[in-house]
């Protein structure tokens, strides 16, 4: 049984990794940005709960109880989405996507250092970019930015770890969260987005849950600084739906 830490532990992806590795039998320790969102799902599966917001650095450094004890993975799956012309967008969404998606993981991977480098069996690293970075879509200049800077954090604490620690992220497309339905906000505009990947549907939890257990369990021990699209094909293929 190992023990995994995951940040942005309730709804989405955070929640569905949670659940995916507690049916393994693994111990989880989850945050969330309030007890009454982490709490009852930390109870339902045997987990350790912890109130945290990434922007808060006193909360951050809290964590360094968690890694008094070996850790043997992280998964930071606090993000935004602010999509906006590029003219409409103003530095407070600049900074906002940068200190959640990329600044706020370095500060927690800095923090869980020495549970991270106890672990017996070496440790994994999971984040998140998207599909954006690589692709370059219309209204996505302030979260691609930001998950660019994940991908860079990626690769570079990946080379600096190894082999001791690994280190990968997911890129996926759409998916179908709550987060994602903001963006397809009618089941008109989520079939159209559908319909623009090879296979045509949204991504659900599920399909990152996946991966996600294989790049952080010795399933994955020779995968590290890879960024992995979880994305219907959309990244890679061109067909003609797609």
């Amino acid at each position: 049984m190992a023990r995994y830490l995951i940040v942005g532990g309730q709804g989405g992806v955070g929640e569905a990794m949670a659940r995916r590795l507690a049916g393994a039998g693994h111990e989880l320790v989850l945050t969330g940005r309030s007890a009454e969102g982490v709490e009852p799902l930390a109870a339902e599966l045997g987990a350790e709960a912890l109130v945290l917001d990434v922007l808060d650095d006193a909360g951050i450094q809290r964590l360094s109880a968690v890694a008094a004890e070996p850790l043997d993975g992280l998964v930071y799956a606090a993000g935004t989405i602010t999509l906006k012309p590029f003219d409409r967008l103003v530095e407070d969404d600049f900074l906002n996507d940068f200190r959640i998606n990329a600044l706020g993981a370095a500060k927690v991977i800095q923090v869980l250092l020495p549970g991270l480098k106890a672990a017996p069996e070496g440790a994994s690293v999971l984040l998140f970019s998207t599909i954006a970075v690589d692709q370059g879509f219309a209204a996505h200049a302030s979260i691609a930015m930001a998950k660019g800077a994940v991908v860079g954090l990626v690769r570079s604490l990946a080379a600096e770890f190894a082999p001791q620690i690994r280190v990968n992220a997911i890129a996926p497309s759409l998916l179908d969260t709550p987060l994602g339905r903001t963006v397809a906000g009618s089941p008109r505009m989520a079939e159209a987005v559908a319909n623009l990947h090879p296979i045509p549907r949204l991504g659900t939890t599920g399909d990152i849950a996946a991966m996600g257990e294989l790049l952080l369990t010795e399933a994955g021990s020779w995968i590290t600084g890879q960024v992995i699209g979880i994305d219907g094909g959309r990244s890679r293929l061109r067909t003609p739906r797609g």
